[in-house]
């Protein structure tokens, strides 16, 4: 089965100094017996005043050369610290920065996706300067990204992105076929109900959580993705307050169990 575990899964420990990314990639692989991850730049990148720091090169060949030796694909790169929009003008141009470069680091690590949220949580309400903005440089994106064989797009993460009527409105404007939705399935701050069917042609990488994995509408919302014509991956972003290893494998036996529902 198609399932990567999103390496945010892992943030209490990481915060307690018992993970790390290369923990990460040895518990993915030979804990998990997953050959995919799912990596989340906050593993790997320090952060200062809540901007994360650029990896200098050696640190991303030996990420690289860890994923190699265990024959590992980076099915997204999760990014932070590069979101499109903010209100300060300058911070955008340094977030724009971040976001290009991670680009070329998610090609040096072997990436078939990114992720770069369209806004932070100050991204609301909407203006249409925000909407003009996002789109010219989803757009700017895209091309690089095509470039280097990259899917990219935003996550329904917090901010104007809760919005499936929004990312919609993005998805149609960008109108670029390497774009793309990670959809967090049901993580909608309106019409939840609807959401991830709205949004569904352009979803490229899924993240269930622990409360969707265990939901009365789990099969349904992998029938709407699978009836729109869905194909990736069944990530998991789980961060459980303790018991982290024990509570993957649930959630892992979990999408298991559901994908079988939902296939028989």
């Amino acid at each position: 089965m198609k399932i990567s575990i999103g390496g945010f899964s892992f943030f209490n420990m990481m915060r307690a100094g018992k993970m790390d990314t290369f923990g990460y990639l040895e518990s993915s692989k030979y804990r998990y017996h997953l050959d995919t991850v799912d990596l989340w730049n906050g593993t790997f990148a320090e952060t200062s005043q809540d901007i994360f720091k650029l990896p200098d090169e050696s640190y991303i060949q030996k990420v690289r050369e860890a994923l190699d030796e265990k024959e590992m694909t980076v099915i997204n790169l999760a990014v932070d610290g590069a979101h499109l929009w903010d209100a300060d003008p300058e911070k955008r141009s340094m977030l724009y920065g971040n976001a290009v470069a991670y680009l070329g680091i998610a090609s040096k690590l072997g990436a078939k996706s990114v992720r770069v949220d369209a806004g932070d949580k100050q991204s609301v309400p909407l203006t249409e300067e925000q909407f003009e903005y996002t789109v010219t440089k989803y757009q700017d994106y895209c091309r690089r990204a095509a470039e280097l064989g990259l899917v990219v797009g935003p996550e329904n993460h917090m901010g104007s992105s809760q919005s499936p009527h929004y990312l919609k409105r993005v998805a149609e404007a960008v109108d670029q076929p390497n774009f793309g939705i990670l959809l967090h399935m049901g993580r909608w701050s309106e019409d939840a109900e609807m959401g991830d069917g709205l949004v569904a042609p352009w979803v490229y990488h899924t993240h269930f959580d622990g409360k969707t994995v265990g939901s009365e509408q789990a099969e349904q919302r992998v029938r709407t993705l699978l009836d729109a014509g869905y194909d990736g991956y069944w990530g998991i972003e789980y961060n459980a307050p303790d018991n982290q290893y024990t509570e993957m494998e649930w959630a892992i036996a979990s999408v298991k169990r559901v994908l079988q529902k939902v296939n028989k």
